[in-house]
């Protein structure tokens, strides 16, 4: 017990000082960071659907962008810029707080969850993950055409001049002097995205051992015999797909805050994609497999970018950068996959009887 209590102080001491060692080399590395904690709150949530309740989600970037576009919506001046009677109401501009934003954030991707999940509630394997599919794509048609007869989104041309987060009195679009030493913008996002990180692990871990996380295992392993056990298979599909895309809406909401400014092209089916290839390849329903899988394939790519740039010129410049660097993605999950099937850290295999040992004659 005392072994595991200093592992575990160790390991949050190391988070904590990380993003402070890492910003003195360069603040990208601190913003890839970043970005490797969103795509974990965003791979936590896909689990619940796709890790306990095995559904097929291929449309869960949707819930992304809804949280994201909320947030632009309501902290950013194109309602007041737009809206002759918004400007009149909010004169300059509603910058809502992120009290408000994240709750509801929150909630109306999970009620966009709940919309989902309805009408697929009789669908299964390739069918679910078709219409998800079709979810997502309709959601981003839908924010890249609402520019016109009323303008509602900006269309491609995307919502800019989101407001940073403010949180007790701190703007996290701006660095905070201590002294002599600064701590970076991008560094203060950091930790407030670890914060959401770990609560949304510990939210997950008390859904996997509850009577409702047991339920949504049964019914991954086998609906029919869940629902003749007397499970209530109709309500936990719609619990699933609400609890997940909640997940989605805060990741949303920090992306809009982070990135100040939100596109329809940032939500397409390549995100959702990855999304489902980091639950997939770190370990489907293993939480720490789960984390293991968006940390490697969100730093991946910028990792290989330092491989990319010299096997391009090995090719005299006849294979564009890019292309090389999504190749060489494309067969690490080969390798990963066909080395590793259950994922990199899978969910430790029950109801194996234990060796016996055989008698001596």
């Amino acid at each position: 017990m005392k072994n595991k209590f200093v592992l575990v102080a160790l390991c949050a001491l190391a988070l904590l000082l990380l993003p402070l060692g890492v910003q003195f080399i360069g603040t990208f590395w601190v913003r890839v960071m970043d970005s490797a904690l969103m795509y974990m709150l965003l791979a936590l949530g896909l689990n619940i659907v796709v890790g306990y309740a095995g559904l097929l989600d291929l449309g869960y970037v949707a819930f992304y962008a809804v949280g994201a576009y909320l947030f632009g919506e309501l902290a950013s001046p194109h309602l007041t810029d737009t809206f002759d009677w918004f400007k009149n109401t909010f004169a300059h501009g509603l910058h809502a707080s992120v009290w408000l934003v994240i709750p509801l954030g929150a909630l109306v991707a999970g009620t966009f969850g709940v919309l989902l999940g309805a009408p697929t509630l009789r669908l299964r394997g390739d069918y679910l993950a078709i219409v998800t599919l079709g979810f997502g794509e309709i959601i981003r048609v839908f924010l890249n055409n609402l520019d016109a007869p009323v303008n509602v989104t900006n269309g491609p041309k995307g919502l800019d001049t989101i407001d940073s987060i403010h949180l007790f009195g701190l703007d996290f679009g701006k660095p905070l002097a201590i002294g002599s030493f600064t701590i970076e913008s991008v560094t203060l996002y950091y930790y407030l995205l670890l914060l959401l990180v770990l609560a949304a692990v510990v939210i997950c871990q008390r859904l996997e051992r509850s009577r409702i996380g047991r339920a949504w295992m049964a019914i991954r392993e086998d609906e029919i015999a869940a629902k003749a056990m007397g499970i209530n298979t109709r309500n936990l599909k719609l619990l699933a797909f609400g609890m997940g895309a909640t997940f989605g809406g805060v990741a949303g909401v920090m992306f809009g805050a982070f990135q100040g400014f939100v596109s329809p092209e940032s939500f397409s089916l390549d995100e959702s994609i990855m999304i489902v290839a980091m639950v997939v390849v770190g370990g489907i329903g293993h939480i720490p497999g789960v984390l293991l899988g968006a940390l490697l394939l969100s730093a991946l790519p910028e990792v290989l970018r330092y491989v990319a740039g010299p096997m391009q010129e090995l090719t005299g410049g006849r294979l564009d950068a890019s292309i090389m660097r999504q190749l060489l993605i494309a067969l690490a999950m080969i390798g990963v996959m066909l080395s590793r099937p259950r994922g990199l850290w899978p969910t430790p295999e029950h109801g194996k009887a234990a060796p016996s040992a055989v008698p001596a004659k």
